[in-house]
């Protein structure tokens, strides 16, 4: 199947439309629409829809994702910015997310953009750290950014045109369109207090987070979402971790393991990314690219929002059903943390990709640690522990 048989033009002469034309079209705008889509939450910001404008062709994308309904912040995400790039479009240009494993396998998503399967997806570039490291610096790095410090490093901090540059050369665009905060560590069907009880255990754990644990002696895989569960409860794998409560618990982990582990070292504060062929992103007309920009951050910020709200009650639920909730220990995160930096030191040696980004996100998590120490982790470690 090929690209072009996703898109689909019914307006004649697209080529003739001016630029004065496109930028008529981004000026204007109607009123919002009078329903939100069913994945947004009430207070979500939305962005206004253009006016109508006969100029701009008819497109219609299908985007396979790395998720489906059994993962619901996630797959949410994707299916909220695809509706908001309908609305914001009029319904001009069309994209319906596709569950992982309808169109390709829920890990295939850059090839499927490669080989033209698809023109865009929604996944996460970590998955692709097999082919050079850097593709994890834009989902999470272990002993990372946390949500606020990934989202100020991306928009505000350099590390968009880092990465952009990077996935130019891959030949896809890539935009944050969701983050998972910081994740839960993991559901383990024993105890493990020290690296001893590490070894040889098998988990499933993908991107760098994996790596580090293979250096603490732990048998790493990478198994798509959706068939987590059935490793764990056939003991394919020891261990397991995903994302967070609300959809961990949806897809019932609590019922294949026993202790569930906290924080997730490794994924800090995970991007979620919409995966664009370059090419077919360059061939956009102006005002398509910017309902894909708008759709793409609102995306991120509601994921971001739903975890933050839902996390809690999932969490009780499960420890009422009798999850046995656990913390890594001291022993664990710094034998974790000294192997991370010293995973980051040999891979910028061999990946200049690599170096190039790490050697500018570096300092900047110093800065934005330095920062979040002087005063938000002040305010938080009073208010929590000295609760009104």
């Amino acid at each position: 199947m090929k690209r072009r048989q996703f898109l689909r033009s019914v307006a004649a002469g697209v080529a003739g439309v001016s630029a004065v034309g496109l930028a008529a079209c981004t000026q204007q705008q109607a009123p919002a629409p009078t329903t939100a889509p069913a994945a947004a939450e009430p207070n979500a910001p939305q962005a206004q829809a253009p006016a109508q404008s006969s100029g701009l062709p008819a497109l219609e994308w299908v985007m396979p994702t790395s998720w489906g309904p059994s993962i619901p912040v996630l797959f949410d995400a994707a299916t909220l910015f695809a509706t908001r790039v309908g609305e914001i479009t009029e319904g001009r240009f069309k994209i319906t997310a596709e569950p992982g494993g309808k169109i390709v396998p829920a890990l295939q998503i850059l090839e499927a953009i490669e080989n033209g399967t698809a023109p865009i997806g929604h996944t996460a570039s970590f998955y692709w750290v097999g082919r050079d490291p850097a593709w994890a610096i834009g989902t999470t790095l272990p002993f990372g950014l946390t949500t606020s410090g990934q989202n100020a490093w991306l928009y505000s901090g350099g590390g968009r045109p880092l990465l952009d540059e990077f996935y130019a050369e891959n030949g896809v665009v890539m935009m944050p369109a969701g983050n998972t905060t910081n994740q839960a560590g993991g559901w383990f069907k024993r105890e493990i207090n020290t690296v001893a009880d590490l070894q040889g255990l098998k988990m499933r754990i993908p991107g760098l987070g994996g790596q580090v644990m293979t250096r603490l002696g732990v048998t790493t895989q990478n198994i798509a979402g959706g068939e987590i569960f059935q490793a764990l409860q056939t003991g394919t794998v020891d261990a397991a971790e995903f994302t967070n409560p609300v959809d961990e618990e949806k897809m019932g982990f609590n019922n294949a393991a026993e202790f569930y582990y906290m924080p997730s070292w490794w994924e800090p504060g995970a991007t979620l990314d919409v995966m664009i062929d370059k090419e077919e992103y360059d061939k956009l007309p102006a005002p398509y690219q910017a309902a894909i920009k708008a759709a793409a951050a609102e995306a991120n910020i509601t994921s971001i929002a739903r975890y933050d709200a839902e996390n809690a009650a999932a969490l009780k639920r499960m420890v009422d059903g009798g999850t046995k909730l656990r913390f890594y220990s001291d022993e664990i995160m710094t034998a974790a943390q000294k192997a991370a930096f010293e995973l980051y030191g040999e891979l910028s040696s061999n990946s200049p990709a690599f170096k190039k980004i790490y050697d500018q996100w570096q300092p900047f998590r110093e800065s934005v640690y330095s920062w979040h120490q002087t005063n938000e982790f002040r305010f938080m470690n009073f208010a929590y522990n000295n609760k009104a």
